[in-house]
């Protein structure tokens, strides 16, 4: 059994992919956002509640094999004195992740991100993390390759991965990053690719997990249906990034990435799905009559099962165990599940982690 160290730990999902495969027990964690410490203590029946930059958190850290870290974008510095990570990345999150990497030396790690970190600022904060990683660190990252000048060579296409590959009908495409420490990797050993699927179905597409009966809040109203359609209609030249989306009714039935943004953002993923009996009626606080023609908002339930929580991470004997606590509003439940990762993604990863490990451990 492998320990984990889960950094910017949000609600658990990289953890549980992980607890998932049976291979791998957590050992701390750290998160700053109260809400989300809510949801993680709920869930794990621990609290995640460190800093990960607080010097108190780093010495304190309990013997483990693998860190784990979703940490958000930041763009480095290229000025300074060029002292490495410590002069490059000070002030980034990054940052933590590889002072506690050169602090403690794990078997490996892996890094979860957005997609658009490969090419975010002009891909020099890529270079710099990979740079980081491997020269400095002393860690294989996986789908790196050194020429005989000592320059780093990659492709997006090794780091990017996408949900719908992994039984999940959600357009998201995230950023792994996997590294072994170079002490325990062979001189000449050439790390397989990641994982490109896991040959699962969990959800087959959005009607496969739709609640059958909501309740009218989440129908839109007439007015706000009306300037989201009109909005589309000024916009319909430019492509599909404005407006809103009826996801259920195109061909594929697939969502788009939710966001974490406490549920703005939520016209990209409209499901149509009829309820005359509300059709007209004045509903909470809307200003306008709900719309009659049967479009709502996805609902936070629906989001955990794009995300694997619900319907399939926390199921055990047949009974789903997931859901949030009561002191968390819908409003942070949609912030919390659209900062997640999709926890098959993960399981799979971890999976291919668990055997490097296995087979590395072959050669001490």
């Amino acid at each position: 059994m492998f320990k984990t160290l889960d950094l910017f730990s949000g609600i658990g999902g990289i953890r549980k992919g992980f607890e998932l495969t049976g291979f791998f027990k957590n050992a701390s964690s750290a998160e700053i956002d109260k809400y989300a410490c809510l949801t993680y203590q709920h869930l794990f029946n621990e609290s995640p509640c460190n800093d990960v930059s607080s010097e108190e958190f780093k010495t304190s850290l309990p013997n483990y094999d693998v860190l784990l870290a979703g940490f958000p974008c930041q763009s480095f510095s290229i000025a300074g004195n060029k002292k490495g990570f410590a002069d490059t990345t000070r002030g980034t999150l990054f940052f933590e992740i590889a002072d506690i990497l050169s602090r403690t030396e794990p078997k490996a790690f892996l890094l979860e991100n957005v997609e658009g970190l490969y090419r975010h600022d002009k891909g020099n904060t890529f270079r710099i993390i990979i740079d980081t990683l491997v020269k400095e660190l002393g860690y294989k990252v996986v789908g790196v390759s050194e020429n005989e000048f000592g320059y780093l060579d990659f492709k997006a296409e090794s780091f990017l991965r996408k949900t719908t590959d992994f039984g999940l009908p959600q357009k998201r495409v995230r950023t792994y990053i996997v590294g072994f420490n170079s002490k325990i990797v062979p001189k000449n050993y050439k790390l397989d690719s990641l994982p490109t699927s896991n040959q699962k179905t969990i959800f087959s597409n959005l009607d496969s997990l739709l609640e059958k009966d909501v309740s009218p809040k989440y129908y839109l109203s007439e007015q706000y249906l009306e300037t989201l359609e009109k909005h589309k209609n000024r916009h319909k030249t430019k492509g599909n990034g404005f407006g809103f989306r009826i996801v259920n009714l195109e061909k594929e039935s697939i969502a788009n990435t939710i966001l974490a943004t406490g549920g703005s953002g939520k016209e990209r993923n409209l499901i149509f799905q009829e309820k005359p009996e509300i059709y007209g009626k004045m509903f909470g606080n809307k200003k306008t009559p709900i719309n009659n023609k049967g479009i709502r908002v996805m609902t936070p339930l629906e989001w955990a099962r794009l995300q694997g929580f619900k319907g399939y991470a926390f199921v055990e004997n047949g009974v789903d165990k997931f859901s949030f606590p009561k002191e968390v509003s819908e409003t942070q439940q949609y912030k919390q599940l659209g900062n997640s990762v999709s926890i098959p993604v993960i399981e799979e990863l971890a999976k291919y982690i668990y055997l490097k490990l296995k087979e590395l451990s072959e050669f001490q």
